[in-house]
């Protein structure tokens, strides 16, 4: 796990808005995700990233061939950005008036604790798809919220620790995330909501969409498609 929704972070550098440290994610390689959408999209598709950050996907997915519009509401974060036209906008407000074959939104955006945010978010994603596009959605796998527990790894030189785990409510889990990196630390702590197949299914029909297929055996990465 190591992108989370509902950020507040203290360390070295900027600090964004939503509490992502600009400094931490500029060292934070990818980890897979650009295989599982490559595999899932035609070649050269045209895809809009919501919530690209410093690019650490976005720069796999140019070197792919793939044509990216990268869209964050941090500036310090677009301007680490090469290669891709960028858009400064938070993802509830954009409406570029374009449609795109895919649209990304990965980091676990769909868990975010405001389920009215969530709805917000998957109406972007609708509003931007062409007709036979795709919006590729990362969430939480229902396992984790079931069995998240205080754990440390090591990828790439960073060592990540889960720490502080609750339960606030029935389907939610807030917990603590602390990288060190180096002599640096950074710390990030977030609330997520549980979205199991049954409420999946109801924000994606919400949304005028619908599921086409999961990505990944543990349901982790999905394709919607236009309902």
């Amino acid at each position: 796990m190591v992108d989370m929704q509902k950020n507040h972070g203290t360390g070295p550098g900027a600090i964004t808005p939503d509490g992502c440290a600009v400094d931490f994610y500029a060292i934070l390689p990818a980890a897979g995700e650009p295989d599982i959408i490559a595999a899932a999209l035609p070649p050269g598709a045209t895809i809009l990233e919501l919530g690209a950050g410093v690019g650490r996907v976005t720069h796999p997915l140019l070197d792919l061939g793939f044509t990216v519009i990268a869209v964050d509401e941090s500036p310090e974060m677009l301007a680490k950005i090469d290669g891709a036209r960028t858009v400064l906008s938070s993802i509830q407000a954009l409406d570029l008036g374009e449609r795109f074959d895919c649209v990304l939104m990965m980091s676990y955006l769909i868990n975010t604790d405001d389920p009215a945010d969530a709805a917000a978010l998957l109406d972007a994603c609708r509003r931007h798809m062409k007709q036979d596009g795709h919006v590729l959605i990362q969430r939480h796998t229902v396992s984790w919220f079931d069995n998240a527990a205080e754990t440390e790894s090591t990828r790439a030189g960073i060592t990540s620790r889960l720490r502080d785990i609750s339960r606030p409510a029935d389907g939610f889990v807030s917990a603590t995330v602390v990288y060190e990196a180096g002599e640096s630390t950074w710390t990030q702590s977030f609330t997520a909501r549980r979205i199991d197949d049954t409420e999946l299914h109801r924000m994606l029909t919400a949304a005028g969409l619908r599921v086409e297929r999961f990505l990944t055996e543990d349901g982790s990465w999905l394709s919607a498609v236009p309902a």
